[in-house]
C-alpha cells in the first residue's frame, strides 16, 4: 500500500500501487475536499530496497470525543505519530482537531530481529500530555514492546496495533 497526501487539505490517501504499471499517471480525488490531482508512478530502480515500502502492521485510530476512525500503515523503521499539520515532522500524521495531541507525539519503531520476526517498540516523542500503553503512562525515554491488539492512548485518540497478516 502506498500513502499520498492531498495537496490541498493534506488528507492521507492509500492505494495499492501493485495494481498499476510503473510510469503510469493516476488521477485521484480527495474524499475530504474533492480536489483532483495527478501522480506518476515511478519506475523501480534495480538496487532499490522495496521491503521498506511494504507495511508490516497497521494502527487503527479511534478518536473518542470526535468519532473519527483512521487506519494507517506501519513501515519498517521509525514511525513518528502525531497530529497532521502543514510542515509536521511526523511521517505517520493523522487528522485530528484534538489540541492535546502533539505534532510529534510518540514513535513506534518496527525492526526485524535476527530470525526475521518484526518487533515493535513504543516510546513517547516526548509529548506534552504523555503516551499511555494499556493505561500505563510511559516514562521519559522508556521503550515498551508492542504486541497484536495492544491499546495506545494519546490525547482523546485510542490506537490499536494490528500486525500484517502473513
Amino acid at each position: 500500500m502506498k500513502r499520498i497526501r492531498c495537496p490541498k487539505c493534506d488528507q492521507i490517501i492509500l492505494f495499492d500501487e501493485t495494481q498499476y504499471e510503473a510510469g503510469r499517471i493516476l488521477v485521484f480525488e480527495c474524499t475530504e475536499c474533492h480536489k483532483q490531482f495527478k501522480i506518476r508512478l515511478p519506475h523501480p530502480k534495480d538496487n532499490q530496497d522495496l521491503s521498506k515500502e511494504i507495511p508490516v502492521g497497521y494502527l487503527t485510530i479511534l478518536e473518542n470525543a470526535f468519532q473519527l476512525k483512521q487506519i494507517l500503515p506501519l513501515m519498517l523503521g521509525a514511525n513518528i505519530i502525531g497530529r497532521s499539520v502543514k510542515g509536521s515532522k511526523a511521517n505517520l500524521a493523522f487528522r485530528t482537531v484534538d489540541p492535546s495531541i502533539d505534532t510529534t507525539h510518540c514513535i513506534i519503531t518496527a525492526e526485524k530481529d535476527k530470525d526475521g520476526k518484526i518487533l515493535f517498540l513504543l516510546q513517547d516523542a516526548p509529548s506534552n500530555t504523555g503516551t499511555f500503553l494499556q493505561n500505563q503512562l510511559l516514562q521519559l525515554r522508556e521503550q515498551a514492546h508492542l504486541q497484536e491488539g495492544d491499546i495506545i492512548n494519546i490525547g482523546a485518540a485510542t490506537m490499536i496495533l494490528k500486525l500484517k497478516d502473513e
